[in-house]
């Protein structure tokens, strides 16, 4: 399962959503707070913050293959790698 924490507002997230729905890839969307930093979800980015250990966005979890990643282009290439 894959699991996107990300902002609506932000562009570097649109790109993520983008590719995954490029690639077909489902996953659960997370939205802990806006691109500008107004927590909308304290419980979602605490949690974000547990696994990740920062407040960045976007933060993609892949639980099949025990992966974490920031930075929107190391998530798309890593997609691409892995889902395509």
């Amino acid at each position: 399962m894959l699991e996107l924490y990300q902002a609506e507002d932000c562009p570097h997230c649109e790109k993520v959503r983008d590719k995954l729905l490029e690639l077909g890839i489902s996953y659960v969307n997370h939205n802990p707070r806006t691109a500008r930093g107004n927590v909308k979800n304290q419980q979602t980015l605490e949690e974000m913050e547990r696994i990740g250990g920062e407040d960045q966005i976007p933060f993609l979890v892949d639980h099949q293959r025990g992966v974490e990643q920031y930075e929107s282009d190391d998530i798309i290439e890593y997609l691409e790698e892995h889902y395509s």
